[in-house]
């Protein structure tokens, strides 16, 4: 049987809350279901993210559902009179 790695954000939460254990009592399930996430199931990335005081910001936790918002430096605008 082949046991697939368990996300680094995934388990950079887990350490941050103190363990499974800790983070299943704060999102109030048991520790079997956290032991079973491989990546933050959609329904749960928002709590996690809270869990952690937002240290584990959402974006790192599922990109592919929170992608990185873009940034515009400043001196690419241009002001554009009326």
């Amino acid at each position: 049987m082949i046991k697939k790695k368990r996300d680094q954000a995934l388990a950079k939460a887990i350490e941050l809350s103190g363990g499974v254990a800790a983070l299943s009592k704060t999102l109030g399930l048991t520790s079997q279901a956290i032991s079973q996430w491989r990546r933050c199931p959609t329904g749960r990335v928002l709590a996690v993210e809270s869990a952690t005081d937002k240290a584990v910001p959402r974006e790192k936790l599922r990109p592919d559902i929170y992608p990185v918002p873009a940034t515009t430096p400043a001196s690419t605008t241009t002001f554009k009179p009326f």
